[in-house]
């Protein structure tokens, strides 16, 4: 007969001694107090020779070591000159390796979210598909922006293009280059009805450069933080008004010397603006993400388009090799191209007709194969990357591929 029941006692059945049981006794676990919260009190650290200790010292600087081991290491650092010190270097050597991680949340969760929202309760008036990433780069920049002090907004930034005589620039600020995107997404506005920032400002023509350059010049003072409310309203105001307008992506902006379809010049708008941010992100010294993949290849895809235009113009102003055949191919026929390969985020393949930018891209007349990595093709086309230099690889007519890489760097201006 038992002494106790099952429940009152030390002798209850999970508690005997092994005998007659062909178990061990039970080892018990670390009681929990209630000064730790709880949580079962740490175990000691291991008991290691001063060979094994220094030997984990590589682990222990990748944050590879065991609980136990890094307690020992840890320990034995406190009385160890000799390992503190190479512990250091190991640990200074291992912050070299590691990319500096971004607080901005991913740049696809957005656009995740508000997908899933939209699945359970589709918007009463839905903004069109080709303005989502002018809408998702406007909302990175603003969140960017949100914490600047004085300091941030007044921090230089150097604004780069290209030009075939060398890279241009323009010095400004964080504030200044705000103001140069209120400017310049004023086009779209002004094209949509809505006020255009410049007010009462001339500009001598519609160009980015123009209307920029003549609204730094009437400013009484630098811009500062002021300038980020009515950039961003302004940046609202014509995500609302698209969506209001229904299937208006055909409505022409003008750029001054050249025009865009409304869808596009929202694709453009979208580009300056993440580029812009890197260059503000930059002056600061803070890291900040690419676009979604989805959004970056509808970017790609139309620098890709403007390629074929921006070839002729060059090649009538006798800065791109003539077309390989004594006339002009008519539009709509195939002619030589080069397969433009992207890879990485947002990737895909183009054929850039060269003879004609009514010509139609062929495979059959294919005479070069360059391939860039998404991000290194877009910043070549914002000026910011040497043409020689953004090459990862080519085959074919080299000749051709240095014009399509020379026009693609011609896409960038101020």
């Amino acid at each position: 007969m038992k002494a106790y029941d099952e429940n009152d006692g030390p002798e209850g059945p999970g508690d005997d001694d092994g005998a007659g049981t062909g178990t061990g006794p039970r080892i018990p676990l670390p009681r929990a107090s209630v000064e730790d919260g709880g949580r079962p009190l740490p175990e000691p650290a291991l008991a290691l020779e001063h060979q094994v200790l220094t030997s984990l010292l590589g682990a222990w600087a990748l944050a590879a070591c065991s609980a136990q081991e890094a307690a020992a290491v840890e320990e034995h650092l406190g009385q160890c000159e000799a390992c503190a010190e190479e512990a250091l270097r190991l640990r200074e050597a291992v912050t070299l390796l590691q990319r500096p991680e971004s607080l901005d949340l991913d740049p696809a969760l957005r656009t995740r979210v508000l997908e899933g929202c939209l699945e359970r309760r589709p918007p009463r008036i839905p903004v069109p598909e080709w303005a989502t990433p002018y809408d998702a780069e406007t909302a990175r920049l603003d969140a960017l922006l949100q914490d600047f002090g004085d300091a941030e907004w007044h921090a230089p930034v150097r604004l780069r293009w290209f030009e075939d005589d060398g890279t241009a620039s323009r010095r400004t600020t964080v504030a200044g280059v705000i103001a140069h995107l209120l400017t310049v997404d004023g086009t779209v506005a002004v094209t949509l009805g809505l006020d255009d920032p410049l007010g009462d400002i001339t500009a001598p023509t519609r160009a980015p450069a123009a209307r920029t350059e003549a609204y730094w010049r009437a400013s009484h003072y630098p811009p500062t933080r002021a300038v980020r409310a009515p950039w961003r309203e302004q940046s609202h105001s014509i995500v609302r008004t698209v969506a209001f307008t229904g299937d208006a992506g055909g409505m022409p902006v003008s750029y001054g010397d050249f025009e865009l379809p409304l869808r596009d010049a929202m694709l453009d708008r979208a580009f300056e603006c993440w580029v812009h941010a890197e260059d503000i992100a930059e002056a600061v010294d803070y890291p900040y993400e690419p676009p979604s993949a989805r959004h970056l290849n509808g970017m790609i895809d139309l620098a890709a388009r403007m390629l074929p235009g921006v070839l002729a113009a060059r090649r009538r102003a006798g800065l791109a090799a003539p077309g390989g055949r004594p006339h002009l191919v008519a539009a709509g026929e195939p002619g030589r191209s080069v397969r433009l390969e992207i890879e990485g985020s947002g990737g895909g393949e183009w054929l850039i007709p060269l003879d004609s930018p009514g010509a139609v891209g062929s495979a059959d007349h294919e005479v070069a194969h360059v391939a860039l990595d998404g991000v290194e093709f877009c910043r070549l086309a914002a000026g910011h990357v040497p043409p020689a230099e953004a090459v990862a690889g080519q085959v074919g007519d080299r000749e051709a591929i240095r014009d399509v890489l020379f026009a693609a760097a011609s896409l960038s201006r101020l």
